[in-house]
């Protein structure tokens, strides 16, 4: 294993099997609060949330979503947050709001997110928009933000080939910008425009911008 000073060493160790033994012989309790650990069950929501983002891409289903419609978005809801939230991937009948800004009337949701789908996403600033326009909608109770910033990219990549490299953009300058953004697209837009890569298929770029996406999300 490689250690703190970067060299490798030969150590005893276990793996799963051997730690799940070693747990067999701790009390009931204590037994099931070892084994929940070791598979993230007491690890905070966004965490394994994160997690199931990493295997969404890593396992390839991020190919069968489909691009650029609620339906889209819905199937990426529902993986991140399978098991989480009980209305993963589903369209919510309640309105909500944030920072006194009130989304999308529930109601009109069904229309509204037709329209969406039907938005052009030929250029950049067309795909721009209709990012704006689902952010406006906001058709989840939770999680909105982490699974339009996976919809949007699929957009970008499969009509310009392209990604958005999402540590090159601050938390705080994106916040400000999306806030501004259903009165004035021009901020997002600039930032999202100097933060684009055709390096598409990098893992790591990948890995980074979940990270980053759920960065955005902490509440500080």
């Amino acid at each position: 294993m490689t250690a703190s000073d970067g060299k490798v060493y030969s150590t005893d160790c276990l793996n799963f099997k051997g730690i799940v033994m070693l747990a067999d012989i701790l009390p009931g309790k204590q037994r099931t609060e070892v084994l929940n650990w070791i598979g993230g069950g007491n690890d905070p929501l966004d965490e394994q949330s994160k997690r199931k983002a990493y295997q969404l891409f890593n396992s390839g289903i991020i190919n069968d979503i489909e691009v650029g419609t609620t339906k889209g978005l819905q199937q990426i809801h529902a993986f991140i947050f399978d098991g989480l939230y009980d209305f993963a991937g589903n369209i919510r009948h309640k309105n909500i709001s944030k920072n006194n800004f009130m989304f999308a009337n529930s109601q009109f949701l069904p229309e509204i997110l037709k329209k969406i789908d039907g938005m052009p996403e030929k250029t950049f600033y067309q795909i721009v928009e209709k990012y704006i326009e689902m952010n406006i909608a906001h058709p989840f109770m939770e999680g909105n933000g982490r699974a339009t910033r996976i919809w949007l990219d699929l957009i970008l990549k499969h009509n310009l080939g392209k990604c958005v490299d999402w540590s090159r953009i601050d938390k705080k300058d994106y916040m400000n910008a999306m806030a501004e953004s259903p009165h004035n697209s021009s901020v997002i837009s600039d930032l999202l425009s100097k933060a684009l890569t055709s390096d598409v298929e990098n893992r790591e770029l990948v890995t980074k911008g979940i990270d980053y996406s759920y960065y955005y999300e902490e509440v500080e």
